[in-house]
């Protein structure tokens, strides 16, 4: 059995929700679809709060894992990040540089209305 399939069935051993297993586990709902579903896989810690909320050993738990599967999907997770990152900074990157060619035009202008207005 996959772990999300045993994921699911745990959950449902204890008549729990996907919310409801998320509030335990300081998660959104949509963490314990993506589990189930097996779009990713929880981290260290969460696998530990899993297994002792599941009163289960870690080796329980995760038995019959495929370890590179998980691996690939935690490194696309923090590709993902990490592109999600570069792009927020390339926006105040853009933020900044518009504030400041602004600010260059405002200078500008005023040095060419001071110009035309006083160079008599």
């Amino acid at each position: 059995m996959n772990f999300n399939e045993k994921l699911i069935n745990l959950r449902k051993t204890k008549g729990l929700s996907q919310e409801e297993l998320g509030e335990e586990l300081k998660v959104s709902r949509q963490t314990i679809s993506k589990w189930e579903s097996a779009q990713s896989y929880p981290d260290f810690q969460r696998l530990v709060l899993l297994s002792d909320y599941f009163g289960l050993t870690l080796d329980e738990l995760v038995r019959d894992l495929d370890v590179q599967e998980v691996r690939e999907k935690n490194f696309d997770g923090e590709k993902l990040s990490s592109l999600y990152q570069d792009v927020n900074e390339g926006k105040k990157l853009i933020k900044t540089c518009l504030v400041l060619s602004a600010g260059v035009l405002t200078f500008f202008s005023l040095v060419v209305a001071y110009g035309v207005f006083f160079a008599k």
